[in-house]
């Protein structure tokens, strides 16, 4: 196929409402899609919940960080450097790194974030207890986002 039939398509596909055109000619053919959604669409969903989904789970995401606020207050806030998915324990089959309620201390690992398949462990910014663990084994996490709090 040409490539100025491929140019073409491309404007006319940018210049009509359709996101997908396929063409075929003999044995070749040619496939062109764009991006119908708006970069602002786009974060809505990655940080949105499923649609079917949406309305029975807000309310418990509302309730969930109630006790996220109030746990904050109590201590110092350990934070997610970087988008990943949060690990107590550096293995399946091994003991979570903190409790709720242990001591830690200055550079004490107390949760590992896995990023592009490294493992990066997360240590204890300050010295203290361990007072609230605000994420589930293997949930995902964005960055800056509340991992632990330690008072």
């Amino acid at each position: 196929m040409d490539i100025r039939k491929v140019k073409k398509l491309i404007e006319l596909l940018e210049s009509s409402d359709v996101a997908e055109i396929e063409i075929t000619e003999g044995e070749e053919s040619v496939r062109i899609s764009r991006n119908t959604l708006s970069p602002s669409a786009q974060a809505t969903i990655q940080t949105a919940p499923p649609p079917p989904s949406t309305a029975p789970t807000t309310p418990s995401l509302v309730q969930s960080q109630a006790p996220k606020q109030s746990a904050e207050s109590k201590g110092k806030v350990v934070k997610s450097p970087m988008v990943g998915t949060f690990y107590r324990a550096p293995s399946p089959s091994a003991p979570p790194f903190v409790e709720i309620g242990k001591h830690v201390k200055l550079g004490d690992v107390i949760c590992v974030v896995e990023a592009m398949k490294m493992m990066n462990q997360i240590e204890a910014d300050h010295a203290g207890v361990v007072d609230a663990i605000l994420i589930e084994d293997g949930e995902p996490v964005e960055f800056d986002q509340p991992l632990i709090t330690i008072a």
